[in-house]
Order: C-alpha cells, then sequence, then structure tokens
C-alpha cells in the first residue's frame, strides 16, 4: 500500500500544524497539506483539525511511501528524470486504496521531494519528465504550461491515413457522459484544439495506420477525440468509437478485458508518448522513447 500510518511522540498543548512545523521540520504549506487532507490523526483515528491543540501521547501521519514493481527511470539527470511509463499505470494515486501508481516509482528511485511535472493518462504509455524537488518541478511544470517544448505520440489507428493533415476542432466535455468524455464541438464553444497528424506506414492486411501525433494545443483526451472525430480512431480505444454502453461500462470500471478486446480490438490503447524536446539551463534535452511495443503490435 503506498500511503502508510506512521506513529510519533508528540508535544501536548502545542496546535498540529505548529508541532508538525517545529518538531517534525516539516515546511508549513507540507504541514498544512497534511491537516487539510485528513492524513494527520489522534489515536483514536479521527482527523485532527486545523489549529487543534494536542492533548495526546502520539499522533499518526499517513505518509505515502513508493515501492518499486521493477519500473526504472529511463534517464536521470542532476535536476530530472524521465521515466518510460507503461500503459495501464496511474501517474497518480487517485485515493488512500490505489496500491501503485508511477508515483511509487517515482519517490522510490529518486526520493520523497520528487514529482512529476505533466501527466499523461493512465491508458497512455511514454515519456514522463520527473523534478527532483518541488522548485525544479515547478519550473517544468510552467513550462509546460506555457507551451515552451515539443512533444510527440506514436498511435495505431483504425483505417488508411495517406497525407499529413491538421485537425483544427475545438473540444468540451460532453454533457451526459459517466467519468471525463470530450467531444468536438462549433468554434464559438469549447476551448481551442489542433493535432498535426503524420502518417509512418500502412498495414494493408489489417487495415491500419501507424502515426505520428502533434499536439499544438495541450486539451484533455485531444489526440483521441481528434482522430475519432475524422474517422479513425485509435486501436485499443474503450471511450471514442464504440456504442455508449461499452464507454461507460468502461468509466465505471465494469468493462471486463475479454468484452474489451472484443469491441475495442485490444486490451489497451495504443497510444505512446514518443518524444519530448526542451531546453532547461541553456541545455536543449531532445528525449526518445525506447518502448517498441506499439511498433510490435503494429507488425502483428
Amino acid at each position: 500500500m503506498p500511503f502508510v500510518l506512521k506513529k510519533y511522540q508528540a508535544c501536548k498543548g502545542k496546535k498540529i500544524q505548529i508541532f508538525l512545523m517545529q518538531d517534525m521540520h516539516y515546511k508549513p504549506a507540507v504541514a498544512n497539506r497534511l491537516i487539510s487532507r485528513g492524513r494527520v490523526f489522534k489515536e483514536n483515528k479521527k482527523s485532527y483539525q486545523m489549529s487543534e491543540i494536542i492533548n495526546e501521547e502520539y499522533i499518526y501521519i499517513a505518509l505515502f511511501e513508493g515501492h518499486s514493481r521493477g519500473l526504472k527511470p529511463l534517464l536521470i539527470f542532476s535536476d530530472f528524470a524521465i521515466f518510460d511509463k507503461p500503459s495501464h499505470l496511474m501517474i497518480h494515486p487517485i485515493s488512500k486504496s490505489t496500491d501503485y501508481s508511477l508515483l511509487d516509482e517515482i519517490r522510490f528511485h529518486l526520493g520523497e521531494d520528487a514529482n512529476q511535472a505533466h501527466r499523461i493518462d493512465a491508458e497512455t504509455s511514454g515519456l514522463v519528465l520527473v523534478g527532483l524537488n518541488s522548485e525544479v518541478t515547478n519550473a517544468l511544470a510552467t513550462m509546460f504550461e506555457k507551451k515552451e517544448y515539443k512533444k510527440s505520440y506514436i498511435a495505431i489507428v483504425e483505417g488508411k491515413i495517406e497525407k499529413e493533415l491538421t485537425i483544427d476542432k475545438n473540444l468540451k466535455k460532453e454533457g451526459k457522459a459517466i467519468g471525463v468524455r470530450m467531444t468536438t464541438c462549433s468554434k464559438e464553444e469549447g476551448k481551442e484544439s489542433k493535432t498535426i497528424v503524420k502518417p509512418i506506414k500502412y498495414n494493408e492486411k489489417r487495415n491500419l495506420s501507424l502515426v505520428e501525433l502533434i499536439p499544438v494545443t495541450g486539451r484533455q483526451h485531444q489526440l483521441r477525440v481528434h482522430l475519432y472525430s475524422i474517422g479513425h480512431k485509435i486501436l485499443g480505444d474503450p471511450i471514442y468509437g464504440i456504442d455508449d454502453e461499452t464507454a461507460e461500462n468502461y468509466l465505471t470500471k465494469e468493462l471486463s478485458s475479454s468484452d474489451r478486446i472484443e469491441k475495442t480490438g485490444s486490451s489497451r490503447l495504443w497510444l505512446h508518448a514518443n518524444y519530448l524536446e526542451f531546453a532547461y539551463k541553456g541545455i536543449d534535452y531532445k528525449l526518445f522513447s525506447k518502448n517498441r511495443a506499439i511498433f510490435d503490435e503494429f507488425k502483428l
């Protein structure tokens, strides 16, 4: 389990956040976050509230302790590292019951101060940039927010794409869907979204195209929705390009593995973050994934 409950000798009469800062040496923001998220407990396992006075000998803190399942950083630099994330792995735990995420590997290999600078979907495989401390992570996250980078994906899509094209369609959340599901919309609504699609190879036997995708903007599910909107859904997509019942069963975690393969053509989404380019402290970095699974799948 990523969250471990640890017991500490307390200091009666102090406010809980003062104790965490003065005696446990947490930074103010970290101490406040632990309390506000209900991760500091009394002996009866009830959470402390902000500014509550300690009246017991011990307190308990639920701390995230990363563990490894064998995934290692692809590269480690002085300030940051890069992971080549597999499909079906969440970047960050969504609750205290999440038993494993990429953050486990990040903290296990790189320490408690390391964190991801951006996110990709759990189903999407590929490159994830990680700062080794909060200052670096914030700087890299700002770089992503300002689009000061170049990024491209590789995908397997249904049908034949013969020439390079640009998909320029606004996106908005689909109102009636369970969970997150986006849809294209008019230029008067939603958010501006643009994707460049470059064909790499066509598999005539399977009627599948291997393509490079360059997201000019970075909207949620942008690549998946854009490709589906032009009749070339990504192989294995359990949300777009299939019937509503299957999509909702997936979003509510009620879709079996066998039904998914039958409905989508694969057990995973064949979308891979393959390339990342950026400048940091005057040095240009050009990083490529070493995961070849998507190329192997395309040739089957």
